[in-house]
């Protein structure tokens, strides 16, 4: 069982690293499943459903989110009926959506989950019960777990990956935008990364035009944060290989694409 998971996709220049280059992705790695962050997919804030639409029809099979998930307000428009679309699990249980789906891959089943750290993120409930209980309901219905930790410190992110270790199949952290370099498979088998990284702008800084964000650093002022739609962009990811018997994993692997790191077949 193969999972490739790409980093938060970030407005326009996500979108087309996505179009780009996820099919020929697909064509070298024959992944079964194909994950993709998509909260930041709607320039920078949220996710629409004809961007949802959009990453599904190249080539995702289910779209996870995280803190600005509801930053975009179409979402309210779809999200009971978009059956590809996980938000954080530990959102309030009146909250819209489902924090875990069971996505067929080939002939077997993987439940994907997304959960919210709370270390210098806004309030939500507990990550860690509500994953632990998450997980062990579906590994009666399927081995093959894989969770999408959306969190900003790397010290909760390994948390997450020790507490689980043994349970998930794989857990992966989003968020901060840079990729690590810390890929593993845990002792009893779990892969983790504390963050696959983003997919979007290359000269940005987290994707977001640098100019903004260097006054907020100088001066202190407020600055509206946007998406550079030209320049250079980047795709970052990785690749999961799980045992089909166990759904532990054999293999986690970086990927990186952008001028610096060319694509290669």
């Amino acid at each position: 069982m193969k999972i490739l998971f790409i980093g938060d996709v970030v407005g326009s220049p996500g979108r087309e690293m996505i179009d780009e280059f996820l099919p020929q992705l697909k064509q070298k790695h024959q992944p079964d499943l194909v994950i993709v962050n998509g909260e930041n997919a709607a320039s920078g804030r949220g996710i629409t459903k004809k961007i949802y639409d959009q990453l599904l029809s190249a080539g995702a099979d289910v779209i996870t989110m995280g803190n600005h998930t509801w930053d975009n307000r179409d979402l309210f428009n779809f999200i009971d009926h978009a059956n590809q679309l996980v938000r954080p699990i530990n959102y309030p249980k009146a909250t819209p959506g489902k924090g875990i789906r069971f996505i067929q891959a080939g002939s077997a089943e993987v439940a994907v989950v997304n959960a919210l750290g709370r270390t210098f993120m806004n309030p939500v409930d507990d990550p860690f019960p509500l994953l632990k209980q998450a997980i062990n309901e579906a590994r009666r219905q399927t081995p093959f777990v894989f969770v999408d930790f959306h969190a900003e410190a790397t010290s909760e992110k390994q948390a997450a990956g020790w507490y689980l270790d043994g349970k998930a199949s794989a857990v992966v952290g989003t968020h901060t935008h840079v990729q690590t370099s810390d890929n593993r498979i845990l002792p009893k088998g779990t892969a983790y990364l504390s963050d696959v990284g983003m997919t979007g702008p290359y000269d940005a800084i987290l994707g977001m035009e640098k100019e903004a964000v260097l006054k907020r650093f100088t001066t202190a002022l407020p600055a509206r944060f946007e998406v550079p739609k030209d320049g250079r962009k980047i795709l970052s990811a990785c690749l999961i290989e799980l045992d089909r018997k166990s759904g532990m994993a054999k293999s986690i692997d970086r990927i990186l694409i952008n001028e610096d790191h060319p694509f290669e077949v």
